[in-house]
């Protein structure tokens, strides 16, 4: 048995952020972002949440693949900025969406959190335990901001991805790579709650997401080639069989980087991180979806997808689109 993604989806709030909008709150400009990062808007929460937009992608995906609620029987969120510690956001979405015969639960994967999920399902599916997952990438990442910090908020936007796969004959996941390196996690991390108990005097300080960029770099721009070769490889394919490489939208000089090594024309890469900016677990199934929506997807593709980030962890996929 294999997997096959039959449809996709997206949501972003509607407030958009302009790098000019953020140079009258702080020390930046837009040519100072456009120029490192490749970004000159993104899109902040007012009143959406991790769940409505988790929501609203999956109803999307779900239309778009022809699935009713009552076919769902997984649902996996991929996030680092759920709205409760309990409950988790799949079971929100869950609820929302009326999968009243799902198993429903979250992961904590950081950028690479939906890859993670996409796997995760294909290997429930492969068994025969179900037959259809929901998978959701979603983050409301502006809430963990520290924003006078102007090198990492400008980097950070919020918003959902999600995307539906089968179980079927006809297998679509052709190859699957994955790792994590906890040693380094450091470089890029946020701490929860403290200790709170009668044995421990507590901080009620606000803790935000903290960078190496440096640090982070390097670990995407050697690890990520390596993973999507090792992959293609596992597929029987080679790089110049790839069609498009969908890469976790991080910044523009990895993507760069990256298409650099694998010797492949940066046409393949197509981007939304100029608009969207990096929406962590979100990114993949988000730039997936506005490929899917603008007809740049035709049956019998190779498609390259990998996630990389918190952690630190990785994953690539190639599958062969067929929804």
């Amino acid at each position: 048995m294999g997997t096959r993604m039959i449809g996709t989806g997206s949501s972003l709030p509607k407030a958009v952020v302009t790098n000019d909008d953020l140079s009258k709150i702080m020390d930046t400009s837009d040519e100072w972002i456009s120029s490192r990062t490749g970004i000159r808007e993104r899109h902040l929460a007012k009143e959406e949440t991790t769940a409505s937009m988790s929501t609203e992608a999956a109803r999307r995906a779900m239309e778009n693949a022809g699935v009713t609620a009552q076919e769902i029987d997984l649902i996996i969120v991929g996030t680092v900025s759920a709205d409760h510690v309990t409950p988790a956001c799949a079971c929100e979405v869950q609820a929302a969406i009326g999968a009243v015969d799902a198993v429903a639960f979250d992961i904590n994967a950081a950028c690479s959190g939906f890859m993670f999920a996409l796997n995760i399902a294909h290997a429930y599916l492969q068994t025969g335990f179900y037959k259809t997952a929901l998978i959701i990438g979603a983050e409301t990442l502006s809430k963990l901001m520290d924003w006078s910090d102007r090198s990492t908020c400008v980097l950070f936007g919020d918003g959902a991805g999600a995307a539906i796969v089968r179980a079927d004959d006809r297998n679509r996941l052709l190859a699957f790579d994955q790792g994590s390196d906890g040693i380094k996690g450091s470089v890029l991390a946020c701490p929860n709650r403290s200790n709170n108990n009668p044995l421990v005097e507590t901080s009620k300080e606000l803790s935000y997401v903290h960078m190496d960029g440096q640090e982070v770099y390097k670990f995407a721009v050697t690890t990520v080639p390596v993973s999507l070769q090792r992959t293609i490889q596992a597929a029987g394919l080679t790089v110049e069989d790839i069609d498009y490489f969908v890469l976790h939208q991080a910044n523009i000089r990895i993507l760069q980087a990256v298409a650099k090594r694998l010797k492949v024309s940066e046409d393949k890469f197509p981007i939304s991180l100029d608009h969207c900016g990096n929406i962590s677990a979100a990114s993949v199934p988000i730039l997936l979806d506005e490929m899917n929506r603008q007809g740049l997807l035709k049956s019998g593709m190779k498609i390259a997808l990998a996630g990389f980030g918190g952690g630190l962890t990785w994953a690539s996929a190639v599958l062969e689109w067929d929804a």
